[in-house]
Parts: structure tokens; sequence; C-alpha cells
């Protein structure tokens, strides 16, 4: 009878080990489905239409000195990005600033959409990164554009979108 009751003893650590094992296995699956089911609520914001106010040169320190235009919502850093960005050990102070009026277009130095890279592209009113790319792609796959209105063959651009862009860019040039 003594021998019984030890093993009555081994035989309950187990159960009770088991028993916390199966505790900590839910418990542990309870916290993760409660990690995984509470996803954050997603938050979509659309960029408003930027409008060309006039035109600016920028020149002295960058890589590409030119008039671009200028955007009611441009702040320094996009349009020295719009200027190829700033010369390797560039001096701030060497970089001009020229502020033209609206509707001085004719002073805009274009962008040849059959050499330009896709972040030149996307400086484009109404380009953003898809556009820029398919772009890229439709002159990868067919050459360089023959003229501007050949853009219209890009999947994205019509009529409207090449009326925004038609003095802004250029092939060859």
């Amino acid at each position: 009878m003594h021998g019984t009751s030890g093993t009555g003893k081994h035989v309950n650590a187990w159960i009770l080990a088991a028993l916390v094992l199966i505790l900590v296995i839910v418990a542990g699956a309870l916290v993760i489905w409660l990690k995984s089911s509470h996803n954050p609520d997603i938050e979509i914001s659309l960029a408003l239409p930027r409008a060309v106010t006039g035109s600016i040169y920028v020149g002295g320190e960058v890589n590409n000195p030119g008039w671009y235009p200028l955007f009611n919502s441009d702040n320094f850093t996009d349009i020295i990005r719009a200027a190829g960005g700033l010369k390797d050990g560039a001096d701030l102070s060497e970089v001009e600033l020229t502020v033209g009026g609206a509707g001085k277009q004719e002073n805009v130095q274009k962008i040849d959409i059959n050499r330009a890279a896709a972040w030149l592209l996307e400086a484009l009113p109404d380009v953003g990164e898809a556009k820029a790319q398919a772009i890229i792609d439709y002159r990868q796959k067919n050459g360089p554009f023959r003229d501007i209105y050949e853009l219209e063959k890009v999947p994205g651009f019509g009529p409207a979108s090449l009326e925004k862009l038609k003095d802004l860019i250029t092939v060859n040039d």
C-alpha cells in the first residue's frame, strides 16, 4: 500500500504539469490572437492637385540649373530636387533662386521625356511614381518618343494630361 501512494503523487504531478502547460498554450494563443486581430485603422489621404503659380530660376551649386515651374506647395527642398539636387560639397550660399511671375512659362527649362530619370518626371504636374515608371517602360519598349504627343500612348496619359505638360516637356532637347 505504501508503494501505491508514491505512484499517485507521481501521477498527480504529471497531471498538474499537463494542466499548467495547457494553460500556458491557451494564454499564449489568446495573446497572439488579440494582437493579430486588432488591426489599426488605415488612413488614406489623397494629394491635392498642384497648381503652377509661376516659375523659378535655380542656379549656382545645383546639378541642373535652369527655369522650373513653381507650385503653390513647393518648399526649398522641392525646388532644389527639381534642379537635380545640390552638387557634391555645395555651399548653400552659392545657390541662386530667381522667382518669375505667373505666365512666364516660356522661360521654364523643359524636361526631356526621352532622358529624364523617374525622380525628375515625378516633379511634373500630376505625374507620380506610377506614371513616371509608365513613361520609362514605354520608352524602353518602343524606343525614344518622336514627339511629345506620343505621350498619349502611355497608359495613364490622355489629352488632358498632355495639355498640362506640353509646355514643360520636350523630346531630344
